[in-house]
């Protein structure tokens, strides 16, 4: 990964634009402007990224180190202000906000601010007013609807200035937060690997193994999949299912090497961890494979795929939605506006067998084994989806229905037909489409 990054001065926006650092194959780098002094987040000597600063008059200066460079602590952004300078990181799997206060001949010693939970999604909004002291912080958790805090970046103290409403449902009254719990718990991968899983689930619910669950994931492009409140997660949990994110590799949930561990010659390491996660839930009395559902969109459309070849006695229903189900025919065509891009993901099997071979090894579509007993799949897609074409989904499950005994358990296919790749607009068209989901998966794993 690599890039770069060129200035204008908006005082003078005819002039020359000048480059900070030229392209560099392993170098990549952001910059903030910090009045006459740049604030450079880059990879050159961590792979979980450090923070040095340069003036503005003499870029071809030594970058001065600002927040040293720290495996396991990923530095994501930052933002500059006349008297502060607020960094989003991410450590243990967990969000949050370091803030430095300015001096004349550089900074003070940064703190981290504090909220509250064991795990919860933070991001510290840019603000216009470069004059400010205060700073606004989006904060969510499984449980905790999206708020608004007034952050003060002198004392770090935190003020709630919104909070989105849940509107009061029909049958199950008014949303109460402290009738549900939210967890951390911690798969063993095959390679011993540590793998979080985030639960949510009613706080009466008795772990006996009997219960329904829904497990999502992603794990690819450095996304995270961090906790967040969503109405389609409550409407889960208020029907008696556990909620789950398994936050395996290929995502950024746990720094840099958690990328670079599941991406091209490692992609496997995504399914494998997903297999695992799901294992534990059941052997720690969360669920069983009767009541096991798992779920993922595009790219974890992919995992979805995968895993259903990998561990079919694991699920009892898989949902794929969008999904990148055959990669290898999709990954070899460079005509395809987003192929080439995408060889820095996945690896280029057009040119390299060695890529080639080792997608055949995983790819959903090649890999159906008739012999086991497959989990109930629900494909969804869109006609118009340019990312994902929908005749990938499509021939996946032409090949499930084909090469699979009838069983009894479904192999369905839903193509929506004016839709992209993130589904239908409109507030009311998602809802139908999350309903249809939802009412699929509950059905299966109730049953």
């Amino acid at each position: 990964m690599t890039g770069e990054v060129w200035l204008v001065p908006t005082t003078d926006p005819q002039a020359e634009p000048v480059c900070v650092s030229p392209r560099q194959e392993g170098l990549a780098y952001s910059v903030e402007v910090a009045g006459d002094q740049l604030l450079i987040l880059h990879d050159r000597n961590c792979v979980d990224f450090e923070l040095s600063r340069v003036s503005v008059d003499a870029l071809d200066s030594p970058w001065t180190t600002v927040i040293a460079g720290v495996e396991g602590v990923r530095l994501a952004h930052v933002a500059a202000y006349a008297s502060h300078v607020v960094v989003a990181l991410r450590r243990d799997g967990v969000t949050g906000v370091h803030v430095m206060k300015r001096t004349p001949d550089g900074f003070e010693a940064g703190r981290d601010v504090e909220f509250d939970g064991e795990f919860y999604t933070v991001w510290p909004r840019f603000e216009a007013d470069y004059e400010t002291v205060e700073n606004r912080v989006l904060y969510t958790s499984l449980v905790t609807p999206m708020t608004t805090l007034l952050l003060n970046l002198d004392s770090l103290e935190t003020t709630v200035l919104k909070q989105t409403k849940v509107l009061e449902d029909p049958l199950q009254g008014a949303y109460d937060p402290s009738q549900y719990v939210q967890r951390r718990e911690w798969a063993t991968a095959a390679d011993g690997t540590k793998i979080p899983i985030s639960l949510f689930h009613h706080k009466e619910m008795v772990l006996d193994g009997s219960n329904p669950c829904l497990l999502y994931g992603y794990g690819s492009y450095e996304s995270t999949s961090d906790p967040a409140f969503s109405l389609r997660k409550l409407a889960c949990v208020e029907r008696g299912m556990v909620f789950a994110i398994a936050h395996v590799r290929g995502g950024g949930d746990m720094g840099r090497r958690w990328y670079n561990e599941g991406k091209t010659l490692h992609k496997k390491n995504t399914f494998s961890d997903f297999v695992a996660c799901a294992q534990h839930l059941i052997d720690v009395g969360y669920t069983q494979p009767g009541r096991l559902a798992a779920e993922g969109r595009s790219a974890g459309g992919l995992l979805m795929g995968a895993i259903a070849n990998l561990a079919p006695e694991l699920f009892r229903a898989v949902h794929a939605g969008v999904a990148f189900v055959d990669p290898l025919t999709s990954i070899t065509m460079p005509e395809l506006p987003l192929t080439i891009g995408e060889w820095e993901e996945w690896g280029d099997p057009y040119h390299d067998p060695q890529v080639y071979a080792y997608m055949k090894e995983y790819a959903p579509y090649e890999n159906i084994d008739a012999s086991r007993p497959y989990p109930a799949i629900l494909a969804t897609t869109s006609l118009n989806d340019t990312r994902v074409l929908y005749v990938e989904p499509a021939k996946w499950i032409a090949r499930l229905r084909h090469e699979l005994p009838d069983d009894g358990r479904d192999r369905l296919l839903h193509i929506e037909m004016v839709a992209g790749h993130g589904g239908v607009s409109g507030r009311y068209g998602a809802w139908k489409q999350d309903a249809y989901e939802l009412a699929w998966l509950l059905t299966e794993v109730a049953s």
